[in-house]
């Protein structure tokens, strides 16, 4: 489903849609009948094995028999006749979740043992971060193992697309070696009312806060605010705690900088943005002309011009994610995933026949 229909902006559907925004945007396709490794499709919108329904209360992941302990590879062979690409490998970083037990990276399938949903990883790739069966925030190993329940979610209440706020405390030119903090910020909704939550990735099972944009420290009354509710898929990037996100009924994406003081910004039209590593720039998604293409622009204030990386897209391009190095970009297409170069020089490939979020490991 393209973004154009996930993210509307007619105002009489904007509550109706914008829960519906963050299930058929989350990392893919979920199964309704098991929590099976092999990734798969799924009808839009489908709840995860063991998802929270609406007001009600989350039944725990059951292994399906037979499956394979966490971190054991599972990477099936293909059935006669039929040809697999997977496209990812230990040498481009590429991870793909696909809202089942199997996560795609280094040429092969790991069983992470729960429902892996919006998989996103640290700066340093050592954890992962998503939303599991249950609907709760777990970060583990990237086999899957050592897993932790940060935050349990309240009934009624959906979680999504998590990322990490990684950050220097302190003057820009610290040391590596610095003291630093870590925060996991992701989307909640309740009652059709999304919000942007936070919490220390070190507060295992506790209890998120409200993040709060604002355009100064203060808040001042003589200048507006950014919108406080409607806000989801979060991306975080840079060593200063820099943090995009898209708000759903206004079909805007804001830069969130919470360094030394908090600053938002308003950078345009668009949805599902994602920040590059260094922090300087910035893609994300808007329809034109019937497809969903990609975008990129500048972070800073005084650049504001806007590239289309996808400028003869005949397909949609979604959910974008940056390579370590900042010189690729992987996108969701209803065939599998894709990528291109940042700078647009070159047109968009395919890579991987499987379906689901793409992410890089850093």
């Amino acid at each position: 489903m393209s973004v154009r229909n996930r993210f509307g902006t007619t105002a009489a559907l904007a509550v109706m849609t914008t829960v519906g925004a963050v299930l058929l945007s989350a990392c893919g396709p979920d199964n309704t009948g098991s929590d099976a490794a092999a990734p798969g499709s799924a009808a839009p919108g489908a709840t995860a094995p063991g998802a929270p329904a609406p007001g009600g209360s989350a039944r725990p992941s059951t292994p399906a028999p037979g499956t394979p302990a966490p971190g054991t590879p599972s990477h099936g062979t293909p059935a006669p006749g039929t040809k697999e690409v997977n496209g990812t490998s230990a040498a481009n970083h590429l991870t793909i979740s696909t809202g089942t037990r199997a996560v795609t990276m280094n040429g092969t399938t790991v069983d992470f043992g729960t429902v892996v949903r919006d998989l996103a990883w640290s700066a340093d790739g050592k954890r992962a971060a998503f939303i599991n069966g249950n609907g709760d925030l777990v970060v583990a190993d990237p086999d899957g193992g050592a897993k932790a329940t940060l935050a349990t979610a309240p009934g009624g209440e959906t979680w999504s697309h998590p990322t990490w706020q990684h950050a220097a405390q302190g003057p820009s030119d610290l040391p590596e070696s610095a003291e630093r903090f870590d925060t996991i910020v992701f989307a909640a909704a309740r009652g059709g009312v999304l919000r942007l939550e936070k919490i220390p990735t070190k507060a295992v099972g506790g209890t998120p806060e409200v993040l709060t944009p604002r355009t100064s420290l203060d808040g001042s009354a003589d200048r507006p605010q950014p919108p406080q509710t409607g806000n989801t898929w979060a991306d975080a990037g840079g060593r200063h705690g820099e943090i995009v996100y898209a708000n759903t009924p206004a079909g805007e994406v804001y830069l969130y900088d919470d360094y030394i003081r908090p600053a938002t910004r308003d950078l345009g039209h668009g949805s599902q943005p994602a920040l590059s590593p260094d922090g300087e720039h910035v893609v994300f998604v808007r329809s034109v002309d019937g497809h969903d293409h990609l975008f990129t622009r500048s972070s800073r204030i005084d650049q504001q011009d806007e590239k289309d990386l996808t400028p003869a897209a005949a397909t949609d391009y979604t959910e974008p994610a940056w390579s370590p190095d900042g010189l690729t970009i992987a996108a969701r297409t209803p065939d599998g995933v894709s990528t291109l170069p940042a700078d647009g020089s070159a047109a968009p490939a395919p890579v991987s026949t499987v379906k689901g979020l793409p992410a890089y490991r850093p």
